[in-house]
Protein backbone atom coordinates (compact mmCIF):
# COMPACT_ATOMS: atom_id res chain seq x y z
CA UNK A 1 0.00 0.00 0.00
CA UNK A 2 1.48 3.50 -0.78
CA UNK A 3 2.13 5.85 1.83
CA UNK A 4 0.02 8.75 1.64
CA UNK A 5 1.19 12.55 2.50
CA UNK A 6 -1.96 12.81 4.37
CA UNK A 7 -4.78 9.49 5.54
CA UNK A 8 -7.50 9.57 7.86
CA UNK A 9 -8.40 5.55 8.09
CA UNK A 10 -6.10 4.83 11.26
CA UNK A 11 -8.02 7.53 12.83
CA UNK A 12 -11.56 6.69 11.62
CA UNK A 13 -10.41 3.52 13.15
CA UNK A 14 -9.42 4.61 16.41
CA UNK A 15 -12.85 6.39 16.26
CA UNK A 16 -15.44 4.59 14.54
CA UNK A 17 -17.54 3.86 17.45
CA UNK A 18 -18.10 7.97 18.05
CA UNK A 19 -18.35 8.88 14.82
CA UNK A 20 -21.02 6.43 13.69
CA UNK A 21 -22.46 7.83 17.35
CA UNK A 22 -22.32 11.10 16.53
CA UNK A 23 -24.41 10.44 13.38
CA UNK A 24 -26.76 8.50 14.95
CA UNK A 25 -26.80 11.18 17.29
CA UNK A 26 -27.63 14.08 14.82
CA UNK A 27 -30.17 11.64 12.75
CA UNK A 28 -32.27 10.67 15.39
CA UNK A 29 -32.45 14.60 17.04
CA UNK A 30 -34.77 15.51 15.13
CA UNK A 31 -33.24 18.58 13.16
CA UNK A 32 -30.87 18.12 10.80
CA UNK A 33 -29.85 21.64 9.73
CA UNK A 34 -29.37 24.84 12.19
CA UNK A 35 -29.70 22.36 15.19
CA UNK A 36 -28.06 21.43 18.87
CA UNK A 37 -24.62 20.34 17.47
CA UNK A 38 -23.81 23.20 15.47
CA UNK A 39 -25.12 25.30 18.24
CA UNK A 40 -23.14 23.29 20.77
CA UNK A 41 -19.58 22.93 18.51
CA UNK A 42 -20.29 26.79 17.92
CA UNK A 43 -20.24 27.33 21.82
CA UNK A 44 -17.40 25.12 22.23
CA UNK A 45 -15.23 26.15 19.75
CA UNK A 46 -15.64 29.50 20.88
CA UNK A 47 -14.79 28.84 24.62
CA UNK A 48 -11.51 27.00 23.37
CA UNK A 49 -10.32 29.96 22.09
CA UNK A 50 -11.30 32.10 24.99
CA UNK A 51 -13.00 34.31 22.98
CA UNK A 52 -16.76 35.85 22.60
CA UNK A 53 -18.26 34.56 19.39
CA UNK A 54 -17.52 31.73 16.62
CA UNK A 55 -19.99 31.43 13.91
CA UNK A 56 -19.96 28.44 11.82
CA UNK A 57 -20.29 27.93 7.83
CA UNK A 58 -20.04 25.16 4.85
CA UNK A 59 -16.37 25.95 4.12
CA UNK A 60 -13.24 27.59 4.58
CA UNK A 61 -13.44 29.35 1.77
CA UNK A 62 -17.17 31.09 2.70
CA UNK A 63 -15.48 32.00 6.16
CA UNK A 64 -13.22 34.40 4.58
CA UNK A 65 -15.65 35.47 1.94
CA UNK A 66 -18.02 35.72 5.25
CA UNK A 67 -15.76 37.52 7.41
CA UNK A 68 -14.67 39.90 4.89
CA UNK A 69 -18.07 40.93 4.20
CA UNK A 70 -18.85 40.99 7.57
CA UNK A 71 -15.52 43.45 8.55
CA UNK A 72 -16.85 45.92 5.66
CA UNK A 73 -14.27 44.94 2.79
CA UNK A 74 -16.22 45.35 -0.59
CA UNK A 75 -15.75 46.42 -3.61
CA UNK A 76 -13.08 49.02 -4.75
CA UNK A 77 -11.15 47.66 -1.61
CA UNK A 78 -8.04 46.61 -1.05
CA UNK A 79 -6.74 43.32 0.82
CA UNK A 80 -2.83 42.59 1.84
CA UNK A 81 -2.12 39.29 1.97
CA UNK A 82 0.44 37.05 0.58
CA UNK A 83 0.27 34.68 -2.70
CA UNK A 84 1.68 31.77 -1.20
CA UNK A 85 -1.45 30.20 0.09
CA UNK A 86 -3.96 27.98 -1.08
CA UNK A 87 -5.88 29.42 -4.29
CA UNK A 88 -9.32 29.67 -1.64
CA UNK A 89 -7.72 32.85 0.23
CA UNK A 90 -7.68 34.75 -3.16
CA UNK A 91 -10.90 33.45 -4.32
CA UNK A 92 -12.41 35.02 -1.07
CA UNK A 93 -11.25 38.44 -1.71
CA UNK A 94 -12.11 38.85 -5.35
CA UNK A 95 -15.58 36.79 -4.13
CA UNK A 96 -16.39 40.34 -2.43
CA UNK A 97 -15.33 42.38 -5.24
CA UNK A 98 -11.87 43.48 -3.17
CA UNK A 99 -8.45 43.10 -4.74
CA UNK A 100 -5.80 41.39 -3.01
CA UNK A 101 -2.48 43.13 -2.98
CA UNK A 102 0.70 40.53 -2.72
CA UNK A 103 3.68 41.23 -0.46
CA UNK A 104 6.69 38.41 -0.38
CA UNK A 105 7.27 36.19 2.62
CA UNK A 106 10.14 35.62 4.85
CA UNK A 107 12.94 33.04 3.44
CA UNK A 108 12.86 31.13 6.58
CA UNK A 109 9.11 30.40 7.70
CA UNK A 110 7.55 30.99 4.84
CA UNK A 111 5.23 33.13 6.18
CA UNK A 112 4.11 37.36 5.49
CA UNK A 113 7.36 39.45 5.87
CA UNK A 114 5.59 41.84 7.81
CA UNK A 115 8.33 44.86 7.44
CA UNK A 116 6.79 45.30 3.77
CA UNK A 117 3.43 45.64 4.35
CA UNK A 118 3.53 49.48 5.24
CA UNK A 119 4.93 50.34 2.06
CA UNK A 120 2.15 48.51 -0.02
CA UNK A 121 -0.86 49.82 1.98
CA UNK A 122 -2.77 52.74 -0.27
CA UNK A 123 -5.56 54.98 0.19
CA UNK A 124 -7.87 51.77 -1.24
CA UNK A 125 -6.80 49.84 1.68
CA UNK A 126 -9.07 48.54 4.03
CA UNK A 127 -7.76 45.09 5.44
CA UNK A 128 -4.58 43.25 6.52
CA UNK A 129 -5.02 38.90 5.98
CA UNK A 130 -2.06 37.66 6.94
CA UNK A 131 -2.22 33.75 6.56
CA UNK A 132 -0.92 31.37 8.96
CA UNK A 133 0.95 29.02 6.87
CA UNK A 134 1.49 25.64 7.33
CA UNK A 135 0.78 25.41 11.07
CA UNK A 136 2.89 28.64 12.69
CA UNK A 137 1.84 32.11 13.34
CA UNK A 138 2.53 35.49 11.30
CA UNK A 139 4.01 37.96 13.22
CA UNK A 140 1.08 39.66 14.46
CA UNK A 141 2.63 42.46 16.78
CA UNK A 142 3.57 45.05 13.68
CA UNK A 143 0.26 44.23 12.22
CA UNK A 144 -1.93 45.00 14.68
CA UNK A 145 0.14 48.28 15.20
CA UNK A 146 -0.52 49.15 11.69
CA UNK A 147 -4.32 48.34 11.28
CA UNK A 148 -4.56 50.48 14.48
CA UNK A 149 -2.54 53.50 12.63
CA UNK A 150 -3.81 53.17 9.26
CA UNK A 151 -7.23 52.48 10.53
CA UNK A 152 -7.67 48.84 9.04
CA UNK A 153 -9.23 45.62 9.80
CA UNK A 154 -7.30 42.76 10.83
CA UNK A 155 -8.57 39.31 9.49
CA UNK A 156 -6.39 35.83 10.23
CA UNK A 157 -6.47 33.01 8.00
CA UNK A 158 -6.21 30.20 10.40
CA UNK A 159 -6.98 27.20 8.15
CA UNK A 160 -4.20 25.85 8.88
CA UNK A 161 -3.21 27.05 12.43
CA UNK A 162 -6.11 25.56 14.67
CA UNK A 163 -4.39 25.16 17.92
CA UNK A 164 -1.05 27.14 16.91
CA UNK A 165 -0.15 29.81 19.65
CA UNK A 166 2.46 33.12 19.34
CA UNK A 167 3.75 33.95 22.85
CA UNK A 168 0.73 32.07 24.23
CA UNK A 169 -1.78 33.23 22.35
CA UNK A 170 -3.75 31.15 20.45
CA UNK A 171 -3.94 31.54 16.37
CA UNK A 172 -7.48 33.88 15.83
CA UNK A 173 -7.41 35.39 18.58
CA UNK A 174 -5.98 38.68 17.93
CA UNK A 175 -7.34 40.11 14.75
CA UNK A 176 -10.88 41.80 14.33
CA UNK A 177 -11.49 38.37 12.76
CA UNK A 178 -10.37 34.75 11.96
CA UNK A 179 -11.29 32.60 9.59
CA UNK A 180 -11.21 28.66 9.85
CA UNK A 181 -11.65 25.45 8.05
CA UNK A 182 -12.52 22.05 8.68
CA UNK A 183 -11.50 20.31 5.00
CA UNK A 184 -11.02 16.65 6.17
CA UNK A 185 -7.16 17.13 6.26
CA UNK A 186 -6.68 20.23 8.70
CA UNK A 187 -5.76 19.45 12.04
CA UNK A 188 -9.06 19.44 13.33
CA UNK A 189 -11.44 18.03 10.32
CA UNK A 190 -14.58 16.93 9.80
CA UNK A 191 -15.81 14.32 7.56
CA UNK A 192 -16.71 16.74 4.42
CA UNK A 193 -16.23 20.55 4.70
CA UNK A 194 -16.77 23.18 7.18
CA UNK A 195 -15.63 26.13 8.51
CA UNK A 196 -16.11 28.84 10.78
CA UNK A 197 -15.39 32.51 12.00
CA UNK A 198 -14.23 33.65 15.44
CA UNK A 199 -14.41 37.33 16.82
CA UNK A 200 -14.43 38.98 20.18
CA UNK A 201 -17.00 41.98 18.21
CA UNK A 202 -20.75 41.09 18.83
CA UNK A 203 -21.79 42.93 15.77
CA UNK A 204 -19.64 41.11 13.44
CA UNK A 205 -20.49 37.84 15.07
CA UNK A 206 -24.26 39.40 14.22
CA UNK A 207 -23.47 40.06 11.16
CA UNK A 208 -21.91 36.55 10.10
CA UNK A 209 -25.27 35.09 11.37
CA UNK A 210 -27.23 36.75 9.29
CA UNK A 211 -25.04 36.96 5.84
CA UNK A 212 -24.68 33.16 6.18
CA UNK A 213 -28.19 32.89 6.38
CA UNK A 214 -29.32 34.29 3.10
CA UNK A 215 -29.35 38.12 5.31
CA UNK A 216 -31.61 36.72 7.55
CA UNK A 217 -32.59 37.31 11.33
CA UNK A 218 -36.02 35.54 10.87
CA UNK A 219 -37.43 33.14 8.51
CA UNK A 220 -37.92 34.39 4.94
CA UNK A 221 -36.97 37.70 5.84
CA UNK A 222 -33.77 39.38 4.47
CA UNK A 223 -32.92 42.20 7.12
CA UNK A 224 -29.92 44.07 5.73
CA UNK A 225 -27.25 42.91 3.25
CA UNK A 226 -28.09 39.81 1.23
CA UNK A 227 -26.30 37.41 2.34
CA UNK A 228 -26.02 33.34 1.01
CA UNK A 229 -26.48 30.01 2.19
CA UNK A 230 -23.45 29.14 4.03
CA UNK A 231 -24.48 26.91 6.89
CA UNK A 232 -22.55 23.96 8.76
CA UNK A 233 -24.21 20.46 8.20
CA UNK A 234 -25.26 19.23 11.62
CA UNK A 235 -23.56 15.98 10.95
CA UNK A 236 -20.29 17.65 10.38
CA UNK A 237 -20.98 19.70 13.37
CA UNK A 238 -21.35 17.43 15.69
CA UNK A 239 -18.06 15.26 14.21
CA UNK A 240 -16.52 17.88 15.04
CA UNK A 241 -17.70 18.40 18.77
CA UNK A 242 -16.49 14.95 19.18
CA UNK A 243 -12.97 15.73 17.70
CA UNK A 244 -12.29 18.75 19.38
CA UNK A 245 -12.20 16.65 22.87
CA UNK A 246 -9.71 15.22 21.48
CA UNK A 247 -7.83 18.19 20.30
CA UNK A 248 -5.00 18.27 21.76
CA UNK A 249 -3.86 14.65 21.39
CA UNK A 250 -4.11 15.29 17.43
CA UNK A 251 -1.55 18.39 18.25
CA UNK A 252 1.01 16.09 20.24
CA UNK A 253 0.88 13.27 18.08
CA UNK A 254 1.79 15.94 14.83
CA UNK A 255 4.33 16.75 17.00
CA UNK A 256 5.52 14.02 18.15
CA UNK A 257 6.07 12.80 14.14
CA UNK A 258 7.81 16.29 13.62
CA UNK A 259 9.88 15.65 16.07
CA UNK A 260 10.88 12.06 14.67
CA UNK A 261 11.62 13.60 11.08
CA UNK A 262 13.95 16.48 12.74
CA UNK A 263 15.64 13.72 14.54
CA UNK A 264 16.09 11.11 11.27
CA UNK A 265 16.77 13.85 8.95
CA UNK A 266 18.41 16.95 10.41
CA UNK A 267 22.31 15.90 9.07
CA UNK A 268 21.00 15.91 5.52
CA UNK A 269 21.20 18.74 3.32
CA UNK A 270 17.10 19.04 3.74
CA UNK A 271 16.24 22.77 4.96
CA UNK A 272 13.37 21.63 7.26
CA UNK A 273 10.85 23.57 9.07
CA UNK A 274 11.91 26.68 11.22
CA UNK A 275 10.16 27.42 14.39
CA UNK A 276 9.72 31.42 14.47
CA UNK A 277 10.75 31.95 18.50
CA UNK A 278 7.62 32.64 20.14
CA UNK A 279 5.86 30.19 18.08
CA UNK A 280 3.89 27.38 18.87
CA UNK A 281 4.25 24.66 15.14
CA UNK A 282 0.85 22.71 14.89
CA UNK A 283 2.50 20.93 11.87
CA UNK A 284 -0.77 20.89 9.54
CA UNK A 285 2.14 20.33 6.87
CA UNK A 286 5.62 19.51 7.28
CA UNK A 287 7.40 21.21 4.99
CA UNK A 288 11.05 20.66 3.68
CA UNK A 289 12.93 22.53 1.01
CA UNK A 290 15.31 21.24 -1.64
CA UNK A 291 16.42 22.69 -4.55
CA UNK A 292 16.02 19.55 -6.58
CA UNK A 293 12.63 18.96 -5.18
CA UNK A 294 11.79 16.82 -8.40
CA UNK A 295 14.13 14.39 -8.46
CA UNK A 296 13.38 13.56 -4.97
CA UNK A 297 9.47 13.51 -5.64
CA UNK A 298 9.91 11.60 -8.64
CA UNK A 299 12.17 9.50 -6.78
CA UNK A 300 10.37 8.44 -3.37
CA UNK A 301 7.73 7.46 -5.93
CA UNK A 302 9.50 4.67 -6.41
CA UNK A 303 9.19 3.59 -3.28
CA UNK A 304 5.39 4.14 -3.27
CA UNK A 305 5.83 6.87 -1.37
CA UNK A 306 3.54 10.48 -1.81
CA UNK A 307 5.29 13.69 -1.45
CA UNK A 308 2.98 16.64 -1.96
CA UNK A 309 3.81 20.42 -2.65
CA UNK A 310 1.86 22.88 -1.32
CA UNK A 311 2.10 25.24 -3.45
CA UNK A 312 3.50 24.90 -7.06
CA UNK A 313 1.66 27.91 -8.23
CA UNK A 314 2.09 31.03 -6.06
CA UNK A 315 -1.60 33.01 -7.01
CA UNK A 316 0.50 36.01 -8.78
CA UNK A 317 1.55 33.15 -11.05
CA UNK A 318 -1.78 32.17 -12.14
CA UNK A 319 -3.40 32.97 -15.16
CA UNK A 320 -6.61 33.24 -13.30
CA UNK A 321 -4.66 35.99 -11.40
CA UNK A 322 -3.28 37.03 -14.61
CA UNK A 323 -4.99 40.69 -14.06
CA UNK A 324 -3.73 41.64 -11.23
CA UNK A 325 -0.56 42.82 -13.07
CA UNK A 326 2.18 40.92 -11.59
CA UNK A 327 5.30 40.21 -13.20
CA UNK A 328 7.16 37.07 -12.56
CA UNK A 329 10.03 38.03 -10.52
CA UNK A 330 8.02 40.47 -8.31
CA UNK A 331 8.03 38.10 -5.46
CA UNK A 332 10.90 36.36 -5.52
CA UNK A 333 11.51 34.92 -2.81
CA UNK A 334 7.74 33.50 -2.81
CA UNK A 335 8.75 32.00 -6.55
CA UNK A 336 12.26 30.55 -5.51
CA UNK A 337 10.20 28.96 -2.85
CA UNK A 338 7.84 27.60 -5.11
CA UNK A 339 10.32 25.60 -7.07
CA UNK A 340 12.02 24.13 -3.46
CA UNK A 341 9.13 23.04 -1.20
CA UNK A 342 7.58 19.78 -0.58
CA UNK A 343 5.71 17.92 1.89
CA UNK A 344 6.20 14.86 3.62
CA UNK A 345 3.71 12.77 5.07
CA UNK A 346 2.08 13.83 8.17
CA UNK A 347 -1.05 13.16 10.68
CA UNK A 348 -1.41 12.20 13.52
CA UNK A 349 -2.20 8.87 13.18
CA UNK A 350 0.83 8.25 11.16
CA UNK A 351 2.35 4.75 12.72
CA UNK A 352 6.22 5.05 13.86
CA UNK A 353 6.78 1.89 10.61
CA UNK A 354 5.85 4.06 8.27
CA UNK A 355 7.58 7.43 9.18
CA UNK A 356 10.28 5.42 9.47
CA UNK A 357 10.15 4.17 5.82
CA UNK A 358 9.89 7.10 4.85
CA UNK A 359 12.77 8.26 6.23
CA UNK A 360 14.91 5.80 5.48
CA UNK A 361 14.11 5.94 1.88
CA UNK A 362 14.23 9.68 1.83
CA UNK A 363 17.88 9.32 3.46
CA UNK A 364 18.46 6.80 0.14
CA UNK A 365 17.29 8.99 -2.56
CA UNK A 366 19.38 12.32 -0.75
CA UNK A 367 22.46 9.77 -0.77
CA UNK A 368 21.91 9.50 -4.97
CA UNK A 369 21.36 13.10 -5.63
Amino acid sequence: MPILTWDYKQEYENERDDILDAVDTVFRSGQLVMGQSVKGFEAEYAAYHGIDHCVSCDNGTNAIVLALRALGVGRGDEVITVSNTAAPTIIAIDQVGATPVFVDINPDDYLMNTDLVEAAITERTKCLLPVHLYGQCVDLAPLKALAAKHGLVLLEDCAQSHGARQNGVLAGTTGDAAAFSFYPTKVLGAYGDGGAVVTANAETAANLRRLRYYGMEKQYYVVQTPGHNSRLDEVHAEILRRKLKRFDGYLAARRRVAQRYAEGLGDTDLVLPRITPGNDHVYYLYVARHPQREQIIERMSTYDINISVSYRWPAHTMTGFAHLGYEKGSLPVTEELADQIFSLPMYAGLSEDLQDKVISALREVLATL
